[in-house]
């Protein structure tokens, strides 16, 4: 089922798409914190997005511009101010298409699986995975924070990978050994104190302090 995300302050014209997008079997989410659009688009992972300009906050365009430095998902525009410098805006911002209010509901759904039809027919979609604001991407094995790339090691995403697939548990030392046991090098308990204390340093360094715990004697924790 395809996942559609709507960002769009004005209920009733939310809720009239996800209705009608529902009886085509799509799956809908409307954004409720305007605030942090990212998260809520990381956490739902969509297939495609509709996004107005003018939200509460802050605009379309800086959503758009912050979900493509982490996805390539479909974002499509809806928006009353539909004039030529609005739509060559949301084009260049990576807009892939713009829908001008009053619109015609079917049109929009037409628009709407031409999209994800052309988009998911040759490609997949690519999971992410966020705390804190902290987004992994599961395509390329990178962090994103606060519009920041964060270059990661094969066993530094290892590592944060497994804490963040299993956040607000304690993940064994013996279990992360495994994980990285899984690439060519060899693994002992020192290696991944090393590894992690790497880790942490980026992580530090990047504004993400205390991002991991460490439950001693066991293991270590994101929470």
């Amino acid at each position: 089922m395809y996942r559609l995300m709507i960002v769009e302050d004005d209920t009733g014209i939310a809720c009239a798409v996800k209705k009608q997008a529902e009886l085509w079997g799509i799956d809908v989410y409307i954004s409720e914190n305007f605030r942090d659009i990212l998260k809520e688009f990381a956490n739902f992972q969509p297939h495609i997005v509709l996004m107005d300009i003018s939200l509460p906050f802050f605009n379309g365009y800086h959503w758009c511009a912050e979900i493509r430095k982490i996805s390539s998902v479909p974002i499509i525009f809806i928006s009353s101010a539909a004039d030529n410098m609005n739509i060559v805006m949301a084009v260049n911002m990576g807009a892939d298409d713009f829908i001008a209010k009053p619109f015609d509901q079917s049109v929009l759904i037409a628009k709407v699986q031409a999209l994800l039809r052309r988009t998911y027919d040759f490609a997949g979609s690519v999971p992410l995975m966020e705390h804190k604001g902290a987004i992994l991407d599961t395509g390329d094995n990178s962090l994103n924070f606060k519009g920041e790339k964060i270059q990661l090691t094969k066993n530094e995403y290892r590592i944060l990978l497994c804490l963040m697939q299993n956040k607000g548990k304690v993940v064994s030392r013996e279990r992360l050994m495994e994980k990285l046991w899984e690439s060519e090098s060899f693994i002992d308990d020192n290696t991944l104190t090393v590894n992690v204390n790497r880790l942490r340093k980026k992580l530090d360094s990047a504004g993400l302090n205390d991002f991991i715990g460490t439950k001693f004697g066991v293991g270590y924790i994101v929470k």
